[in-house]
């Protein structure tokens, strides 16, 4: 018996040591985005992807007042997007911002090679107290739709979201005077420009209001010298942009656009065009939403689509969201253009006053 129990004894001084080790984990290895976190980095993206129909020839030259969706009748990719961004209250930070996919052949800068990659974004940032400066390439003051898919409420983007830069090279400066009310200031090389084709540089003034909750609006201008042809003319342009809340799922926006360019018609005069849009945006629940536009549009001196003076253009979009997650969304859109003359090439090479689409997203955001 007192072998026994001495060898019990031993075993289970033996054993207790080893079922310690064995119940003791190794502290779990931080995640990727427990590390950045950590660091102050954020890192974000999106993938869109579509179909496109049309009743209309888009391509092969075919005319359109669409800027993305320019497609007979196919599936595509339009952008990945993913921006990495360290953007501190105080101090320096910085952001890039990179678009590939079908649309980044279109917002690429003027001079900048065609490609299936596009760096939208790139700038460093340095912020005290209300004050924000940046410099580098950044996206424009201008507009209610934005590049990034996910930033609009409809599939297609407006004929306004056309009519506007996409990015400028500069530097821009943003001062917060109190909750309501920002004010900004900048200069950059012009529209859409990574270097200045003239001398000249453009101005760029804007601000943002939100005297009370449910209403935002924001008004910008640029103003400077852009190469048109062979000449060079003053372009001056002017937005607004406002959105309302009416209740909590009810929502609706206007946006009024008018730019000017000198010596844009035979090298002399000057020519215009301006253009109004309005959304409708209604939650029927968490996951299903729809919104609708509408939008006229004259370029009363063909300087914008280099069609007839005086066309005038109307559009209407409703688009449906369906949304079973919160990384993804469904959506699905019909949209018409009308215009006053035909400008809308037909298949048979014809032309039409009238341009109509169906069309299918699906956006998944990371």
């Amino acid at each position: 018996m007192k072998k026994l129990f001495l060898a019990s004894a031993i075993s289970a001084l033996f054993a207790a040591p080893a079922t310690a080790l064995a119940q003791a984990k190794p502290p779990a290895a931080p995640t990727l985005d427990k590390v950045l976190e950590a660091s102050g980095i954020s890192v974000s993206g999106y993938i869109d992807a579509g179909y496109t129909h049309a009743d209309r020839n888009l391509e092969a030259g075919g005319f359109s007042t669409r800027v993305f969706d320019s497609q007979n009748n196919s599936f595509v990719l339009h952008q990945l997007g993913l921006t990495i961004a360290k953007q501190p209250k105080e101090g320096f930070g910085g952001l890039v911002n990179v678009t590939g996919g079908r649309d980044a052949q279109v917002i690429n800068s003027v001079g900048a090679a065609t490609s299936q990659f596009d760096l939208t974004q790139a700038y460093a940032q340095y912020a005290t107290g209300p004050v924000t400066v940046i410099a580098g390439k950044f996206v424009t003051l201008h507009g209610t739709e934005v590049i990034a898919s996910p930033g609009n409420a409809n599939i297609s983007r407006s004929i306004l979201f056309g009519s506007v830069p996409f990015t400028h090279t500069g530097a821009r400066a943003t001062w917060a005077l109190n909750d309501w009310i920002s004010l900004i200031g900048g200069v950059n090389n012009g529209w859409d420009q990574l270097t200045d084709s003239n001398k000249g540089k453009t101005l760029e003034l804007g601000a943002t209001l939100s005297p009370i909750k449910p209403l935002t609006m924001t008004v910008s201008g640029y103003s400077g010298k852009e190469v048109i042809g062979t000449t060079e003319g003053t372009r001056t342009s002017a937005n607004f942009v406002g959105s309302y809340t009416i209740i909590d799922p009810l929502s609706v926006g206007l946006e009024v656009l008018n730019v000017s360019q000198e010596n844009a018609v035979g090298g002399t005069g000057k020519a215009k065009y301006m253009g109004v849009a309005g959304y409708v945006t209604f939650a029927f629940s968490p996951m299903w939403k729809g919104t609708v536009r509408l939008e006229q549009f004259d370029d009363k001196d063909g300087v914008r689509f280099s069609t007839a003076t005086g066309t005038k253009y109307t559009e209407a979009t409703v688009t449906g969201a369906y949304l079973p997650a919160d990384n993804f969304e469904l959506r699905a859109e019909a949209r018409t253009d009308r215009a006053n003359n035909p400008v809308f090439v037909q298949f048979d090479g014809a032309t039409s006053k009238t341009l109509m689409t169906i069309a299918l997203q699906g956006l998944y955001k990371f």
